[in-house]
């Protein structure tokens, strides 16, 4: 098994390096066309992982899908083993959207010029690779020694679930408390320096300075806190799916790495899908529901053998109602746009 992380570790690192050496390496503005490609092409890799996650479990390569440790997981197919990837990648696809609207706040909130906004993205996914890379190691661990934990993260699911629809209003980053911190405790400059994250010898209220952190570093500031947010939502979700550490990392890093080509190509249309939340929270809520009955689900020989394929259908029907309803119940406009429409 070392030898996939090595490889599946290396691939990453390579995947990240053609982004920001190659394809990304001057900064510009993201065309919905460049977005709308990256996000097919961040897909179709997620797709093509799939058929080799089919065959490794299948043919179990580096014992891959095996049941080891002291308390084993139970062994699986290529057929389980690749529909409880996508289910995986689905529902880290699907709690993105939410991700993104938050960022899109963030932006606004600090006038992020849409030329840097690429570069702030793209720092943010790496760390958010290293810490949902930690969530999971801890979770793995957590679960293998005490497997009542899986009815908490269940009960905290369908808590989630729950203040996300009774939620009013969009978060305002402006009460952030990290932002609060890092005006407290950093010198920092209202002043942008190019793409850099760092200005040089500065002047803050009369007081010269060696170095500031400029708007682009706070943002990436708040958008790495909100990631671990949003982490603490998805990891417990995608144990709702596998306990399986290598199905959980790999489906949730494709989740991530498509998430700046995405931000890209939704940011402007977050409004005209709003029920996505709506449909968010229920499965948020489904997988909770699935992790508190998965002991009596599974000893229904219906449910044991098809569970898997079940649990991806209802997260499909419910992402695609949330679109589909959007569409046709469109979000009623605010007064003041009326008003500007008129």
């Amino acid at each position: 098994m070392i030898w996939f992380w090595i490889g599946f570790t290396t691939l990453i690192v390579l995947f990240l390096a053609l982004d920001l050496g190659v394809f990304h390496r001057n900064a510009h503005v993201v065309s919905m066309k460049e977005a709308l490609s990256w996000s097919g092409v961040w897909i179709a890799t997620s797709l093509l992982f799939s058929v080799f996650i089919y065959f490794a479990y299948d043919n179990h390569w580096l014992g891959i899908g095996l049941a080891s440790g002291e308390n084993p997981r139970p062994q699986l197919d290529g057929s389980k083993a690749i529909t409880l990837y996508l289910t995986g990648y689905v529902v880290e696809w699907a709690l993105s959207v939410d991700n993104i609207f938050v960022i899109a706040l963030i932006f606004g909130y600090f006038k992020i010029p849409a030329i840097y906004q690429h570069r702030v993205l793209f720092w943010g996914i790496i760390g958010a690779i290293v810490m949902r890379g930690i969530f999971i190691a801890v979770g793995t661990a957590v679960i293998e020694q005490l497997n009542w934990i899986i009815y908490v993260f269940g009960a905290f699911l369908i808590f989630t679930a729950y203040k996300m629809l009774t939620a009013k209003g969009d978060p305002d980053p402006s009460k952030s408390t990290v932002i609060r911190l890092v005006h407290k405790y950093l010198p920092v400059t209202t002043d942008f320096d190019g793409q850099k994250f760092i200005k040089r010898n500065v002047i803050l209220n009369g007081v010269p300075k060696p170095w500031a952190l400029t708007p682009l570093a706070v943002a990436l500031i708040v958008v790495e806190a909100t990631d671990v947010i949003f982490a603490v939502d998805s990891i417990p979700a995608i144990f709702g799916i596998t306990t399986d550490p290598l199905l959980i990392f790999t489906s949730n890093i494709f989740a991530v790495l498509g998430l700046r080509s995405m931000y890209f190509a939704l940011a402007g249309l977050l409004d005209k899908f709003h029920l996505l939340k709506v449909a968010l929270a229920l499965i948020l809520g489904l997988v909770g529901v699935k992790m508190l009955s998965h002991h009596f689900l599974e000893k229904i020989p219906f449910f044991e053998k098809n569970l898997s394929f079940i649990t991806l259908a209802m997260i499909l029907m419910l992402l695609a109602g949330g679109v589909i309803l959007s569409l046709v119940f469109p979000k009623a406009a605010k007064p003041n746009e009326l008003n500007e429409v008129t």
